[in-house]
């Protein structure tokens, strides 16, 4: 059924949101001494996150740099030097930490890799992700590696024309619906939710109402291998 089979990296091969919602919480006790009492400091941090995508893009640093403006908007200005080099500390901290990938991911990509042809399409900041990808152990598994600013229909019928993929015999893999699922189903591909516990705000989406016979959900990436050699049945 698939010739190809695509993985997601953050929350589906390694940890990825648990450490922005360590960095979040940090953000919210640093300003609260200077915010006003009642105020969403969170809210207020996503919303200009929002704001930010179109000419920040995803990532740590876009993270950080919408840190630095809800810090100084919220504050009125007043909050000091020293709690925004501890927002730019922690930005740093963030983007050099090792990475931490899901037990038996290595083995799930093992089995896929040896059957199908395998990439990874991911999206995020090119040096950060390539970081990542680089030092996680993983890279040996995947074909090729594509690195997007948005993954959205046109990003992926731009990708798989470039492989010479035909979207049909596609197969994303990934924990995001709004990243990994709909827009692959948009182009006649086959998307597998394997969702993750934690999901950041702006990647939530509404389940497909259409194409759902190119659509599984699977409860762990161990699955995978199985679901997938059930298909050539």
């Amino acid at each position: 059924m698939f010739e190809v089979v695509a993985f997601d990296a953050d929350d589906t091969l390694w940890f990825s949101e648990d450490s922005f919602r360590k960095y979040e919480t940090q953000f919210v006790e640093t300003l609260t001494p200077y915010v006003p009492v009642g105020v969403d400091i969170k809210a207020a941090l996503v919303a200009t996150e929002r704001k930010n995508i179109d000419a920040y893009g995803y990532g740590v640093k876009s993270f950080g740099l919408s840190s630095m403006e809800a810090a100084i908007t919220l504050s009125n200005g007043e909050i000091p030097a020293f709690e925004l080099q501890k927002i730019l500390h922690g930005v740093r901290e963030h983007l050099t930490e090792p990475v931490r990938v899901f037990e038996g991911v290595a083995e799930v990509l093992a089995q896929v890799s040896s059957q199908f042809r395998t990439i990874l399409i991911t999206k995020g900041d090119l040096a950060h992700q390539t970081r990542k990808v680089e030092t996680s152990g993983l890279s040996h598994h995947f074909e090729h590696v594509e690195i997007v600013l948005e993954k959205d229909p046109a990003t992926y019928a731009h990708v798989l024309k470039s492989l010479d993929i035909n979207p049909e015999r596609f197969c994303m893999v990934g924990n995001s619906m709004k990243s990994d699922i709909l827009p692959v189903l948009a182009i006649g591909g086959f998307g597998v939710y394997v969702p993750y516990e934690i999901l950041w705000e702006l990647d939530h989406a509404e389940h497909p109402t259409a194409n759902t016979d190119r659509y599984v959900e699977l409860e762990t990436l161990s699955l995978v291998p199985e679901w997938l050699a059930q298909q050539r049945k």
